[in-house]
């Protein structure tokens, strides 16, 4: 299977936002093993750069994994069944099928070269081992890269133990300050001093001072880190005296080596004891979170109790200026995030303070009222922001979620698992929402109006999965439940999904009246989200059995509602229905701009099935205008966003037989052999450009190749070096051929692709000769 990626995911790695310094050696034994393995484990303690270096090495060969380098971040992940869900969202994968998450993960990478970093694994040490043995051994080019602080003892593993940086070995005589300055640990402490104290250098007069601090801290980088951001209040004499008297204090004297673990734990210990009183509780606090948090949350979970809530936002500046609280500014809003190490601190700091069961009550009470929060506030203007929101505290709720069940607290958990259908639909996490509910539903028996509506919701889930049986299931239940307690939103929802039911097993009529009926239930309560939500299916329903006056009709009167109320997300759907309306009515200019209107809206929501959808009826309406090549490309990208989402049309299989029609139309115009080629070219599409070239927004890699600018953008040697491209020479061939190093023509041949915005050499020789080709042309009509 041809592999799709996009700018947006083929490089998922974190932005660096400090340089990194030093570890040649290792970074070469590093790229040495991973060209000759398939499993490596960087391991070291804590604090060492285990993560930084795993960072720096796939960015250093993400050229060589074209199908994408790919970060999972497994520090806030506490539940082992969690870990195979969690590879799957960081790899973009959105099962919505009812398979099982480690066969969808490696279906998805049974034929990709890729390479996979699973960071910090030593809490999850055996779950790890297992699934990476799995995919090893179940892939042929998949490589990966894991950090923990041992061995995951993975069949095939081999293992990079990260020292600390390098020091000096002085033995007692003491350094020129230019060699001084080449070693590592030295290098790191002055760029980190330096970012917190302008103008800072290390001279004749301090460089001695410089290497005392570094090997007092062992060379280790967070302890270098955490100790630099020190010289905003001490000179580099008073931060020696200190650690001097620290250290000196857990040696009792002797002249013992400190034991690394020991240094990097003292110089944490320096930095709580630095903090005001207020600072420790928040640092404390702040660790019952996962994986980030914003100022509204540590305003409502940190304070009290010592913090006054005006007081928090003073409280994490002064955490972030002492570096335990790391920013990380994502689009318009600020989070912060602390590191593993720095977070396992003050976890043990809140255990030890008594507040753990405290704390961790207050976050899952803040996150559940967020679900419902959100549940209460999906259908309305802020419906973007909100489903935006839920995906950045996706660990959080998965926390809270854990805590609920962990604590006996079903009945809570099945209503926080309800509240978040929609996050569990627009995101990734289908799968786990369906996992969520089902575990919910078997332990809570209460037998009331929370079961009721998770059943539905759950109901809406087994049929995205195609999982019917269990839906009809599902429904009958929570219709019976409905009737008895007399709850007329239950029994509304459920005669939506019964007709939804109704039309995926092709019985267009029943769903019809079960549409009706929700519709005239929905109005009776003043549901708008519901009454819109049933319109876009009714419109589909009329529309399929040929009613186009009805199908327009409520088309048009989801769009009414959802105007009405400021909705986006049911109107991009309702959009996409009106379009399939118009182009079987054979209006295929006004069908297109309601795709596209409706694309756009799917696209800045990243729903992956509304784009789907979208490119699978703008692919009907190429066809119906004859321009076969682009929709085969079309069908070509569609076949991967399918694959990604585990079904093809998911709950809205009943449009398949539109699909089948288009195909048959495609094969006919170009017949088969070209259009394998158009479904192959449609498949290398990088997901963005598939979706601008659906836009007709701007042309894709392959005709920017084709169709070059007229003045190269390329500087004469590059242009030079493109020309040897076209010719088939290798970057060695083209070093001997201009006399240059090897390593200068593969930085041109860098700089060329980034110019170019291209992805490999065969694009470049496509280009140079259609540029020469442009030229010579130019120059006939000069003459």
């Amino acid at each position: 299977m041809t592999t799709q990626t996009s700018k947006r995911s083929h490089n998922r790695l974190p932005t660096e936002v400090t340089s990194f310094v030093g570890r040649r050696h290792e970074v070469a034994e590093a790229k040495r093993l991973l060209s000759q393995s398939r499993v490596v484990t960087f391991t070291g303690p804590g604090g060492v750069g285990k993560t930084r270096l795993a960072l720096r090495i796939a960015a250093d060969v993400r050229r060589a994994f074209p199908d994408g380098v790919w970060l999972v971040e497994l520090a806030a992940l506490d539940d082992p069944a969690m870990l195979c869900q969690t590879v799957a969202e960081a790899l973009e994968i959105r099962n919505q099928s009812a398979r099982s998450c480690t066969e969808v993960l490696v279906d998805h990478l049974a034929d990709k070269r890729a390479l996979l970093v699973l960071d910090n694994c030593e809490h999850l040490l055996n779950d790890c081992a297992v699934l990476v043995e799995t995919l090893a051994r179940a892939t042929t080019d998949l490589r990966i890269l894991a950090t923990s602080r041992q061995p995951l003892g993975a069949a095939g593993e081999q293992t990079l133990a990260v020292p600390a940086m390098a020091l000096p070995d002085m033995d007692g005589v003491p350094l020129p300050l230019e060699t001084m300055t080449h070693y590592d640990a030295v290098r790191l402490f002055t760029e980190r001093a330096s970012a917190v104290l302008p103008g800072f250098a290390v001279t004749e007069a301090n460089h001695e001072t410089v290497e005392r601090i570094c090997r007092r801290l062992d060379g280790i980088p967070l302890a270098i880190e955490l100790a630099a951001v020190r010289l905003r209040a001490l000179s580099l004499d008073q931060l020696l005296d200190r650690l001097d008297d620290r250290f000196r204090l857990l040696t009792a004297g002797s002249r013992a080596v400190l034991p690394r673990h020991r240094t990097l734990r003292a110089l944490i210990d320096w930095s709580y004891g630095l903090c005001t009183e207020q600072e420790r509780l928040l640092w404390a606090r702040v660790s019952v979170f996962a994986g980030s948090l914003d100022l509204e949350a540590a305003e409502e979970v940190c304070s009290g109790d010592g913090i006054a809530r005006e007081d928090v936002v003073d409280l994490v500046i002064g955490l972030v200026d002492k570096s335990i609280l790391i920013p990380d500014e994502q689009g318009q809003a600020m989070r912060y995030r602390l590191l593993d190490t720095i977070r396992h601190y003050g976890r043990e700091r809140l255990e030890e303070s008594g507040q753990d069961a405290v704390m961790r009550r207050r976050h899952r009470d803040y996150y559940r009222g967020l679900a419902a929060e959100a549940d209460r506030l999906l259908f309305g203007p802020d419906q973007v922001a909100w489903f935006t929101r839920l995906k950045r505290e996706h660990a959080n709720l998965r926390t809270s979620l854990e805590y609920c069940f962990a604590q006996g607290e079903t009945l809570a958990g099945l209503e926080m698992a309800t509240d978040l259908l929609y996050h569990w639909i627009t995101s990734y996490y289908l799968h786990e929402g369906r996992g969520w509910l089902d575990r919910g539903l078997a332990a809570e028996s209460e037998r009331g109006e929370a079961r009721a509506r998770a059943l539905w919701a759950n109901s809406w889930l087994a049929i995205i999965q195609a999982e019917i049986a269990p839906a009809e299931a599902m429904l009958a239940e929570s219709r019976a439940l409905g009737e008895r307690l007399g709850l007329e939103r239950v029994l509304a929802w459920v005669a939506l999904f019964s007709g939804v039911v109704a039309l995926y097993q092709g019985e267009v009529d029943k769903g019809i009246e079960l549409y009706k009926e929700a519709i005239r239930r929905y109005r009776g309560i003043d549901d708008p989200m519901g009454e819109a939500f049933t319109y876009l299916r009714l419109c589909l329903a009329y529309s399929l059995i040929g009613e186009s006056a009805a199908a327009v009709e409520a088309g048009e009167r989801c769009v009414e509602v959802c105007d009405a109320h400021g909705d986006g997300w049911h109107r991009s759907y309702a959009l996409m229905a009106l379009g399939i309306e118009a182009w079987r009515q054979d209006d295929l200019a006004r069908a297109a701009e309601l795709e596209k209107e409706s694309l756009r809206f799917n696209r800045s929501l990243d729903d992956l099935l509304g784009v789907g959808l979208n490119l699978e009826v703008l692919s009907w309406i190429a066809a119906a205008q004859r321009q076969y090549e682009r929709a085969g490309r079309l069908r070509g990208a569609l076949q991967i966003i399918w694959e990604s989402l585990g079904s093809v049309l998911s709950s809205y299989a009943y449009l398949m037989r539109y699909r089948d029609e288009c195909e048959v139309r495609i094969r006919k115009g170009l017949g088969e052999p070209s259009l394998r080629a158009a479904l192959k070219r449609g498949a290398r599409i990088p997901y963005d450009e598939v979706v601008a070239y659906a836009l007709e927004e701007a042309p894709t890699e392959e005709e920017r190749a084709e169709r070059p600018a007229e003045a190269s953008p390329l500087t004469p040697r590059e242009t030079e070096i493109a020309q040897l491209v076209a010719q088939g020479m290798s970057n060695k061939e083209i070093a001997a051929t201009l006399v240059i190093a090897q390593r200068t023509a593969e930085g041109h041949i860098e700089h060329i692709l980034s110019k170019l915005g291209f992805s490999s050499r065969a694009q470049i020789a496509v280009w140079a000769r259609e540029w020469n080709r442009a030229a010579e042309e130019r120059d006939a009509a000069g003459s």
